[in-house]
């Protein structure tokens, strides 16, 4: 038996949901427990990069969900699309949106801005430091309270892009989504096997072809 602290990773096996596609992208639908990028060890080299690189061998990544989280991540398939989609994330051009359960009955909307840091110790857990953390923001608005549950669905928009942002703010207002391992004080409770944490929309203007972009997902919970 593995130490009770050792990750053992079983990446979903079924094939990539594509839900946009171009000559410049590739928009999938990740599901929870993929990677979206190659790990350091061998072990833990599947991903969605991996596999979208086996059809795309140009292909480069443009952002990244944690693995935990499903839903809609974007490729650029050459050097001039991810150049160009880097410089749109830079300039907070492209929308986002999650949808998650927390847990409890959350106010109607709100912000949170708070700091984040790495927790150097506990990696790759990231804290609430006011000195020396990066500023980061989410907005979040309540769309459904279970009082049967104590859950409440919320939609999240974060306007910076700092690791773990949305689950350390959600569990810094007393409210940590379901499911979550790292920060939710019982995980096991939720009753999927999984963080209720999913990137459900996507908008921005296509950097090369100028039109606009509205990519949705469906929530799987």
């Amino acid at each position: 038996m593995p130490p009770k602290d050792e990750f053992i990773y079983q990446p979903p096996q079924q094939p990539l949901s594509i839900l946009f596609e171009d000559e410049d992208l590739v928009i999938i639908d990740k599901p929870a427990g993929l990677l979206s990028v190659m790990g350091r060890k061998p072990e833990h080299q599947d991903s969605a990069y991996l596999r979208i690189l086996e059809k795309y061998p140009q292909a480069k990544v443009t952002h990244r969900l944690d693995m935990a989280t499903s839903g809609i991540l974007m490729f650029a398939k050459h050097r001039d699309a991810e150049v160009a989609v880097s410089k749109m994330f830079q300039a907070r051009q492209v929308k986002k949106y999650y949808i998650a359960l927390v847990q409890g009955q959350i106010q109607a909307e709100g912000s949170v801005d708070v700091p984040l840091i790495t927790d150097w110790e506990n990696r790759p857990r990231q804290i609430v430091h006011f000195e020396l953390g990066k500023q980061a923001k989410t907005l979040y608005q309540l769309l459904e309270y279970d009082a049967e549950t104590d859950q409440s669905r919320v939609c999240l928009e974060p306007i910076t892009g700092r690791s773990h942002q949305l689950r350390v703010h959600m569990q810094h207002i007393g409210h940590p989504i379901m499911g979550d391992e790292f920060y939710h004080p019982e995980p096991a409770k939720f009753h999927l096997k999984r963080m209720a944490l999913h990137a459900a929309s996507l908008s921005f203007i296509h950097p090369l072809q100028g039109i606009e972009m509205n990519i949705e997902s469906v929530v799987p919970f």
